[in-house]
């Protein structure tokens, strides 16, 4: 009887910490899948962007698709990391029934977070990895995993936020539009080659233009919150 093929790193386990070339070829694989999509993206040229050879690929992932699937978990864990402490500090807050300036202060740590993610250089691959999956051009595997993992608990969160600082409900349509403005002041900095350079004048988004777009857009956000206060 033929025993199955057994991987250095079982599938469900996710990713391993300290293992430097697994987390290399997942890198490799996040930036080429998301420049080429996922048929046009090769399993060779993946090892050679990761300076591997080409059954490492096999080695850890044991195809294709399961690199694919390290990758949607990656980005998800990895986002769920970077979110974790500004989500427990909006939860407390809520929980400890603490004031609209506290309130206020949990929406922006969570947004802080969200632009720190947008505006780091490893983000656009990412951000275009998602872009072909929701094209079509690549298995949908990242996309329902965000959505369950992240988009709905964040959301579910920032409404309860903004509800309790404007003394609305989130079912309310005026929650939920105030909810989707603010989240419209950072939407625009998510594909930095697109229509955001050409319309600032800017050829990339450097450190320091980085810090500006991140105190513009926080001002922004925490006049609207302190206007909403109190169902104002």
């Amino acid at each position: 009887m033929t025993q199955a093929k057994r991987l250095r790193r079982p599938p469900a386990g996710g990713y391993a910490r300290g293992d430097e070339t697994r987390q290399r070829i997942i890198d490799a694989a996040i930036q080429l899948f998301g420049e080429h999509g996922f048929k046009e993206a090769s399993t060779r040229d993946i090892a050679t962007a990761a300076n591997v050879n080409a059954p490492a690929l096999q080695y850890y992932f044991e195809n294709k698709e399961g690199l694919y699937k390290a990758c949607a978990e990656y980005i998800t864990s990895d986002l769920q990391a970077r979110f974790a402490p500004s989500m427990r500090q909006a939860a407390d807050a809520l929980k400890n029934h603490a004031g609209a300036d506290t309130l206020i202060e949990a929406y922006l740590g969570i947004q802080l977070v969200t632009l720190d993610s947008v505006l780091t250089p490893t983000h656009l691959a990412k951000g275009r990895l998602v872009g072909r999956e929701l094209a079509g051009e690549a298995p949908s595997m990242i996309s329902p995993m965000l959505q369950q993992k992240m988009k709905r608990p964040i959301n579910k969160l920032l409404l309860e936020l903004v509800a309790r600082i404007a003394h609305t409900r989130t079912n309310e349509a005026i929650t939920r539009i105030r909810l989707l403005t603010l989240k419209g002041l950072v939407l625009a900095f998510y594909y930095p080659p697109g229509a955001c350079l050409e319309l600032l004048g800017w050829k990339e988004i450097d450190a320091a233009k980085s810090a500006l777009i991140k105190t513009t857009v926080q001002e922004q956000t925490r006049t609207l919150l302190m206007s909403w206060r109190g169902g104002a």
